[in-house]
């Protein structure tokens, strides 16, 4: 009987843990990482810039979070060649379901007429997505 009630009492703790991570799951503030410029959920993606980057992510996810400084240096060095796009997908669920994304972060490259021509999921290394932009003949402005 005491058994019983062990094994009861455990799985209750379980589901009360697990019903509280997933609580707190997205309730983090969204300055705990803001990248310069790039958090702008609502703006047009396809510009004049050759390439658009499009991250679909969360300010509260590990890789998403590895991420933030790639899209930066990729701004940076690129100058108006690659326009980047970064979306929190749980704070508006609208570009996950547009681009069908399965995990996050996803990366979505977009050429200049605005169809996509890649797509990545997980972290993404800076250097591979440099490598990426060179089959398009875009390379850094500074190199």
């Amino acid at each position: 009987m005491a058994e019983g009630r062990i094994a009861m009492n455990i799985k209750l703790f379980i589901y009360i843990l697990f019903a509280a991570l997933m609580l707190s799951c997205g309730k983090k503030e969204e300055t705990e990482v803001k990248h310069d410029g790039v958090n702008n959920t609502n703006q047009k993606e396809t510009t004049n810039a050759k390439i658009t980057f499009v991250e679909l992510g969360s300010v509260n996810c590990i890789p998403c979070r590895q991420m933030q400084p790639v899209m930066k240096s990729i701004e940076e060095k690129f100058g108006g060649q690659v326009k980047v796009v970064f979306h929190d997908v749980w704070k508006d669920k609208a570009p996950a379901q547009k681009y069908g994304i399965q995990l996050i972060p996803t990366q979505v490259f977009l050429d200049e007429n605005g169809k996509e021509f890649f797509r990545h999921e997980g972290f993404y290394a800076e250097e591979e997505i440099i490598k990426l932009f060179g089959t398009k003949n875009v390379k850094p402005l500074s190199n």
